[in-house]
Order: structure tokens, then C-alpha cells, then sequence
């Protein structure tokens, strides 16, 4: 098969991508994977997931079929949802669980797949949408300087838990008394270590706590949990602070990586910052299972080694490809609505705190409810009160002098 042959042209909204030609999934799933690569293959939707949304579209096929859709499309729709649900379509669907925090892309993975095996099953091209539509058819009816420190300490906390990790337990033996090791033998595998790798590996001060106890990844798995509930934070903000445009706040303006909708055409959802608050959810799960496994340390030996060690490593790979994503498709390209900000600026009620000094509280509290309760600015309220004048209320009340002591 020829390089040109290798895939064919599908659109979304977006514009054009190319797919696999032996693949049933179409341009929003492909769209996916290039914005969402975290975790690799071990980090793909569960196959369970998966069987159990053929189920679902299928039961969907039929009652659409109930409400008038073509018998021809829903019989071809019901026989690709029942290969789905079979499991015999497992490989037609890549997408990572670390994605749209509604699942909407691997919907729409499901849509595009069922869809093209119909129009297949009814003689048409892949690809086409025609005379099978994944969404007509298949889904018918259905505050920067502190964010930088967060992430600066954040790291910081990491680097300082790293020297008791390179403490390793080699040379304890059994229970940490070096029982059957010869003199020197545990400094010197540790420096060799320290070579091979190039990193400060050193041997433990005590074997005794090191085969007892694994405190220290359990430190790690904590600094990282503390990592993880930044993310979650600054994800958060910036989902609301881009929420919009018509409605929300609407301060920010975030990228637009890809449709976000299977129902409501042209919606964009804050995907990145759904799969980082996804990621730090996980990590935090991951932080309580280390834990008890941590805890577990009976006597001279903790036997919940491997379950923590993967879970350590789970966290330190979710958080380290979702930051990278974080980065590249959403942080780089944030653009701060300025139009949007200034005229909530100038709307809020809170700028009557900048009169406190010079009129007091009350006064300033009852300019701020007289202007809400009849819909008009702080300054006509003040003013209207006979509280200030003009000149007077332009003097004090600047949102450029609120922005920290004066």
C-alpha cells in the first residue's frame, strides 16, 4: 500500500486530518491523539468502557428507529454497536483515559467508529459520513505570579525528598543486618550504581529502616500529591476564568485544540485543563494507596513494595506528560481578554473599598447597594447620595492603586 494509500482525508471542524485507511475511527479521534499523549498505551480507555458503549448506541439505534430513523441505517448501526460490544473492534479505538474530562472525544471515538463500519456494512466510503453520520445518526438523542510560585515550590518540594530516595538498602539482606555481605560491599555497589546511572545513589545510613520502611517514597509520593493539588487549582481557574464567550466570565481566551461536543456544534471545552485536573485526581488516589503501603511496614520488612513503587511511578509519569501537554496545547497560547476584564473592572461593586478611608465604611457600603439595587455605576450611586463628587470619586477610586499597599 502506497504512502498516499495509507490514509484518506476526514474533517472536523477544525479542518482536514489524515487517517488511517484501515482504521474505523475518523478525524475527531485522530485529533485526540495528537493533543493528548499521556501515558501510552497501558493509559488507553478500558476496553470495558468501550464494549459498553456499543451496548449503549445499539439500545440508542433501536429506539431511534422507534422515532423514525431510517430502518436500513439503524439495522447497519445495530450490527457495528454489537461488534463493538463483542470486543471485535478493540484496536479502532486509541484514545488515553487523560483526555476531555466529560469523555467526550472517546464518545465521539465510538460515534466515528460505528458509524464507518455502517457505512461500510451499506456499501459506502469511509469516511464519507454518508448515508451513516456519527452525530445525525450514531449519537441521535443523546492569576499568574502565584500559579508560577505554586508550581516553583511544588518542585522544590520533589528536589528535596530525592536524597533519602538515593538511599538504597542494598547490602541489608534479609532483615538489615548485612548478614552474609561482605565489608564494603554495600558502599561499593551503591558507588557503581552511582556511576552506571549518574545519579547520587549512596547507601542507606541504616538498613534496618530501609528494609522496614519506605518513608521515603512515601515523602515523594506526598510532594508529588502536593504537585497535584496545584495543578488541580490553577486548571480550575483557568477553566473558569476562559469560561464564555457569550456567557461566564470570559477573562480568558484559551487555544481551541478541537470540537468539544458531540451534540451542541462549534462548543469548545477547556480539554486541557480537563485531563490536568483528571491527572491530579489520580495522583492523589495514587498518593493513598502508597500510604497504606507505606503504613504496612510489619516488623523488619514492608511487603507492599511493588504496589507502591507503581503507583510512585504512575504519578510521577501522569504528571510529567500532562504538564508537558498542559503547556503546549493551552498554556503558551492563553491570551488575556483585555475588552472583557476592564469592563468587569469597571462594572464591580468592589471598587467602593477604595472609598473606605476617605467616606468610611458605611457610607462606601451604601454607595455599593444603591448602586446594585438601581442598576447604575458606583459613581452615579455616589454621587446621587451626595456622598462625593465627580472629581472626588475619579481621584480615589483607581483600580491600578488597589493592586497591592500604597
Amino acid at each position: 500500500m502506497s504512502s498516499q494509500e495509507a490514509f484518506r482525508i476526514e474533517y472536523d471542524t477544525f479542518g482536514e486530518l489524515k487517517v488511517p485507511s484501515d482504521k474505523y475511527y475518523g478525524a475527531q479521534t485522530v485529533r485526540s491523539t495528537m493533543n493528548f499523549k499521556i501515558g501510552g498505551v497501558s493509559e488507553r480507555m478500558p476496553v470495558q468502557v468501550i464494549r459498553a458503549f456499543g451496548i449503549l448506541k445499539r439500545a440508542a439505534a433501536e429506539v431511534n428507529q422507534d422515532y423514525g430513523l431510517d430502518p436500513k441505517i439503524a439495522k447497519a448501526i445495530v450490527q457495528a454497536a454489537n461488534e463493538v460490544a463483542e470486543g471485535k473492534l478493540n484496536d479502532h479505538f486509541p484514545l488515553v483515559v487523560w483526555q476531555t474530562g466529560s469523555g467526550t472525544q472517546t464518545n465521539m471515538n465510538v460515534n466515528e467508529v460505528i458509524s464507518n463500519r455502517a457505512i461500510e456494512i451499506m456499501g459506502g466510503t469511509l469516511g464519507s459520513k454518508k448515508p451513516v453520520h456519527p452525530n445525525d445518526h450514531v449519537n441521535k438523542s443523546q492569576e499568574f505570579s502565584g500559579y508560577v510560585q505554586q508550581i516553583k515550590y511544588g518542585v522544590a518540594r520533589i528536589e528535596s525528598t530525592m536524597p533519602r530516595v538515593y538511599q538504597l538498602a542494598a547490602g541489608g539482606t534479609a532483615v538489615g543486618t548485612g548478614l552474609n555481605t561482605r565489608i564494603g560491599f554495600a558502599e561499593k555497589v551503591a558507588a557503581k550504581v552511582a556511576e552506571l546511572t549518574g545519579l547520587p545513589f549512596v547507601t542507606a545510613p541504616n538498613k534496618f529502616e530501609a528494609l522496614a520502611a519506605h518513608d521515603a517514597l512515601v515523602e515523594l509520593s506526598g510532594a508529588m500529591n502536593t504537585v497535584a493539588c496545584s495543578l488541580m487549582k490553577i486548571a480550575n481557574d483557568i477553566r473558569f476564568l476562559g469560561s464564555g464567550p457569550r456567557s461566564g466570565l470570559g477573562e480568558l481566551i484559551l487555544p481551541e485544540n478541537e470540537p468539544g461536543s458531540s451534540i451542541m456544534p462549534g462548543k469548545v471545552n477547556p480539554t486541557q485543563c480537563e485531563a490536568v485536573t483528571m491527572v491530579a485526581a489520580q495522583v492523589m488516589g495514587n498518593h493513598v494507596a502508597v500510604t497504606v503501603g507505606g503504613s504496612n511496614g510489619h516488623f523488619e520488612l514492608n511487603v507492599f513494595k511493588p504496589m507502591m513503587i507503581k503507583n510512585v511511578l504512575n504519578s510521577a509519569r501522569l504528571l510529567g506528560d500532562v504538564c508537558v501537554s498542559f503547556t503546549d496545547n493551552c498554556v503558551v497560547g492563553i491570551q488575556a481578554n483585555t475588552d472583557r476584564i476592564n469592563k468587569l473592572m469597571n462594572e464591580s461593586l468592589m471598587l467602593v473599598t477604595a472609598l473606605n478611608p476617605h467616606i468610611g465604611y458605611d457610607k462606601a457600603a451604601k454607595i455599593a447597594k444603591t448602586a446594585h439595587k438601581e442598576g447604575t455605576t458606583l459613581k452615579e450611586a455616589a454621587i446621587k447620595l451626595g456622598f462625593l463628587t465627580s472629581d472626588q470619586f475619579d481621584q480615589w477610586v483607581k483600580p491600578k492603586d488597589m493592586l497591592g499597599p500604597q
